[in-house]
């Protein structure tokens, strides 16, 4: 598989500060690559470089396999973005921004910009002028243009910003859509941990400035993966009662652990065998570790316990203040 994005030891100083030191990313075609980090960690600034919009201080950059040069050179007639907040003409409507972007795109077929207003949703707010837009549909606005032109490579940088739960849901269902059905490629930075979660196909987690860690396909399923945990007075007796029903199970401190699909979903059968064993279980709980849970472990060693399932609209934000330049 050819790499939509390759970066060689990336690294951006801004005097005497660090922002990002020595990143290595290789982003495949037709990747959803989740790209997180807290404020500060070097996310924007990483973002920054791949569009040509900073020069690096060291390293390299290739999109769609086209080297970045210092006179803006790059492929950015396939390549869609949309970086922290969205801009418009706040004079203009929505669809009079929308014909300027297909026109600064040398884009002849003048469909495309009813079509990304329908993919947006925002046909009822074609006529409105952009300055008046809640900040929600500001953003569908900025993804409208990202999209106007049928990109090959979608670059954003917090999409979900500003939208409402529905909005979130109808933004990471067309992500999905566009990757799988269509086969772009999306980069994308989140502070909603859940739904990178539910949306990336690999994860890259920067921190500080570097590429602490990536999360593949497999390493991304382990962690979604539900398990039993059952504590009990008496372990011997308890783990002595499991192996003779059959059971397999590994130790967690002094907890046991069931992974089988029988345990998770009938664990009032396993309190049953317990209790009839004379070793009623004092805790079982189906628990899952999720990435947000992943994510604090290795940005600040912090362990919560993640519930089982979170509303669709739910959203995770850890971080307190608004990222800048760094």
């Amino acid at each position: 598989m050819s790499n939509a994005i390759e970066t060689n030891q990336l690294t951006k100083r801004f005097g005497d500060i660090l922002a990002v030191d020595a990143i290595d990313l290789r982003v495949g075609t037709g990747e959803i690559y989740g790209f997180l980090g807290l404020n500060g960690a070097g996310k924007t600034t990483t973002i920054r470089a791949l569009l040509g919009m900073i020069r690096p201080s060291a390293g390299n950059v290739k999109v769609l396999g086209q080297a970045l040069g210092p006179d803006g050179r790059g492929p950015w007639a396939r390549v869609g973005h949309l970086v922290e907040s969205p801009s418009a003409y706040p004079e203009l409507s929505v669809r009079e921004n929308l014909e300027i972007s297909r026109r600064l795109y040398a884009k002849q077929d003048t469909r495309l910009v009813d079509k990304v207003i329908e993919q947006l949703a925002l046909g009822s707010y074609a006529d409105r002028k952009a300055g008046t837009l809640s900040s929600g549909n500001l953003q569908r606005l900025g993804l409208a243009r990202a999209l106007l032109h049928e990109p090959e490579l979608l670059i954003l940088d917090e999409p979900a910003n500003g939208l409402d739960p529905a909005g979130v849901v109808e933004i990471r269902e067309l992500l999905r859509t566009l990757a799988y059905e269509k086969g772009v490629t999306i980069f994308m930075s989140s502070h909603i941990l859940t739904e990178v979660d539910r949306l990336a196909t690999r994860i890259g987690i920067i921190h500080k400035g570097k590429l602490i860690e990536e999360l593949d396909t497999h390493k991304l399923e382990q962690l979604r993966a539900r398990h039993l945990e059952v504590q009990v007075r008496n372990l011997e007796a308890a783990q002595i009662c499991l192996q003779s029903a059959g059971f397999k199970y590994t130790m967690k401190d002094e907890t046991i652990i069931l992974t089988d699909p029988h345990s998770i979903s009938r664990p009032d059968y396993i309190a049953h065998i317990l209790v009839n064993a004379g070793t009623a279980p004092t805790r079982l709980a189906v628990e899952q570790q999720d990435l947000e849970e992943h994510f604090l472990q290795l940005t600040s060693g912090t362990s919560l316990r993640a519930p089982l399932s979170r509303d669709e609209g739910e959203q995770s934000n850890l971080t307190p203040r608004k990222e800048g330049a760094l």
